[in-house]
């Protein structure tokens, strides 16, 4: 963030110049009644009002003007201060929701709008006028040392009054912008799931639930409010009573002979110019606070997710894999799924991972392609480490069918091509050898068929293989199918073992997570995994011969429903 501050200080320069300007104008309309009540009115000369008017006028036009320059300074900050940042923060959102932690990404935006309204709001300018209040003070005090004194002295009763309503607002506050989140991610989560929720009467639950949370965090913020609009108004009772003060203590000052009755005037103006900007930021300090909380989590997020240091592009990869030691789990935890799995392919050759419900076969498979970062060892693509590896680069020769299928808005080709530019002739390839080709052919549109968001459209098993169709679209030299047919019917199945013998032809490293033994016979290599760690691994016959050799230290392992006995 640094970067930043240093690109935006120019204009923080030149705003703290033009409100100098700006606050010394305050004064015109003071200085425009003198001269009318000195001049004017005891020489009666319409001449004089005439030019002196003209004047008032156009220093009123010049403070409309450099009000207006203030506002765009700032509005270009803040659109400099979003260019900055915004390729930083949809790479942490990005990588927060690859993680697992969307929740976290979901309010960088709406942080990050705050902080460009605030950056243009009445509350921000008067942090800038602040400090010039100093100015204020010390023509005060050179009219007259009492005058400057009770004026300190009011503006600190102000800044106590600012202090309490800070203390007071910012814990109901911070507790209803959390409630605010968890009420909104809780109904997202439920609209998502609208099919579900409606078909089996959950909507009634959920909805009560999900107002019970939105009534929550509605009363934290009443609350917040209460003291906020409280303390607002106090401190503009505040401001008039202090303000009336210094006139009268001014007068009284005039009366003693001390000071004249034109300087009581200015004191009683000046005074008020020195309370006004902290009448502003009381009453806004709601703004504040809200402010300070999503500047707090938007550096937050940035700094936990830096952006990737550009590194040195790699030749295209052949397809050796390369395990070694490989320790993790779900990222930003202490979680261990993975416990010390090593083994290695060559290029072409093919690999069934096998074993009971949570033995990691899926958080295997993320590791695999680069998604989670290991806590210990590492997965190389020859030679190269897959994780740090630039994805835009990689991503061509990576094939990667995850367990949940996740389809994008957009047309067939679209996605079979990975919304990059579609090669007609490679989708209609990948179509063929996922078994597509009668489906397209069914459509109106062909290829250009909209799918609709997350492949709405679509059956389980067409999206299954829509999915399947994009993992190995360019042929890819790794690919990695996780229960690729866990929607498919016979015919879908029997597509699939047609496109991994294709593959396995063409030179593709295939890595398969299955629990169906239609598709071991396939695979020259078998990995048995067990509570994160490999219990067997070999050619797949000699696995398979010596899961049916029991040991008299054997236990059970379930693989495609059965026990299959399985040395430890």
């Amino acid at each position: 963030m640094r970067e930043v501050y240093e690109k935006i200080a120019p204009s923080l320069k030149y705003l703290l110049f033009f409100s100098v300007i700006t606050n010394v104008m305050m004064l015109v309309p003071s200085l425009y009644m003198f001269q009318v009540y000195g001049r004017v009115v005891d020489s009666r000369n319409t001449t004089t009002l005439l030019m002196l008017t003209m004047l008032v006028f156009g220093a009123y036009v010049l403070l409309e003007v450099l009000e207006w320059v203030k506002k765009q300074v700032m509005l270009d900050a803040s659109h400099q201060f979003d260019r900055m940042v915004r390729a930083h923060m949809v790479d942490a959102m990005f990588t927060a929701q690859r993680y697992g932690m969307g929740f976290v990404g979901k309010q960088a935006m709406q942080d990050l709008k705050a902080l460009q309204e605030f950056m243009v709001s009445p509350v921000f300018f008067s942090f800038i006028d602040a400090p010039l209040a100093v100015i204020t003070c010390a023509l005060l005090f050179l009219i007259s040392p009492l005058l400057g004194w009770f004026s300190v002295f009011g503006a600190l009763i102000l800044l106590v009054v600012g202090f309490f309503n800070a203390t007071r607002i910012h814990q109901p506050l911070q507790e209803a912008q959390a409630g605010a989140l968890q009420a909104r991610a809780y109904g997202v989560d439920m609209f998502q799931n609208a099919p579900v929720v409606a078909s089996m009467g959950m909507y009634k639950h959920l909805e009560k639930k999900w107002l019970k949370l939105q009534e929550s965090f509605v009363d934290q913020q009443a609350e917040a409010s209460t003291y906020a609009g409280n303390n607002t108004a106090f401190s503009k009772m505040l401001q008039n009573l202090l303000s009336s003060l210094i006139l009268g203590l001014g007068a009284w000052l005039a009366l003693q002979g001390v000071i004249g009755g034109d300087l009581m005037i200015v004191g009683s103006i000046l005074a008020g110019r020195l309370l006004a900007p902290l009448v502003v930021l009381i009453s806004g300090w709601r703004q504040v606070d809200t402010t300070r909380e999503s500047y707090i989590r938007f550096q937050s997020l940035l700094e936990s997710f830096p952006l990737p240091e550009k590194s040195m592009s790699l030749p295209a990869p052949e397809g050796r894999l390369t395990v070694e030691m490989l320790v993790g789990g779900p990222p930003r935890t202490n979680i261990q799924i993975i416990k010390g799995v090593s083994f290695g392919l060559q290029p072409g050759s093919s690999l069934a991972i096998v074993g009971p419900s949570a033995s990691g076969k899926t958080s295997l498979s993320k590791f695999l392609v680069g998604l989670w970062p290991p806590m210990n060892g590492s997965v190389r693509l020859d030679g190269g480490d897959i994780y740090h590896w630039n994805k835009s680069e990689l991503g061509p020769h990576i094939g990667y069918l995850p367990q949940r299928i996740e389809l994008l808005d957009g047309t067939l080709a679209e996605n079979i091509a990975r919304f990059g530019d579609v090669d007609e002739e490679k989708v209609r390839e990948a179509c063929r050898l996922v078994g597509l080709e009668d489906f397209v052919d069914s459509l109106p549109e062909g290829y250009s068929t909209p799918i609709g968001l997350d492949g709405a459209y679509l059956s389980g098993g067409q999206r299954q293989r829509v999915a399947l169709a994009r993992a190995v679209y360019g042929g890819p030299k790794l690919i990695v199918l996780d229960e690729p047919n866990s929607s498919l019917d016979e015919a879908g199945d029997a597509a699939l073992i047609e496109a991994l013998k294709a593959l396995k032809r063409s030179g593709s490293t295939v890595i398969v997570i299955t629990h169906r033994n239609n598709i071991l016979s396939l695979m020259d290599f078998m990995m048995i995994l067990h509570d994160g760690k490999v219990l067997k691994m070999g050619k797949t016959q000699e696995v398979l011969a010596q899961l049916q050799s029991p040991a008299p230290d054997a236990h059970n392992v379930k693989m495609a429903g059965q026990p299959i006995p399985a040395k430890a």
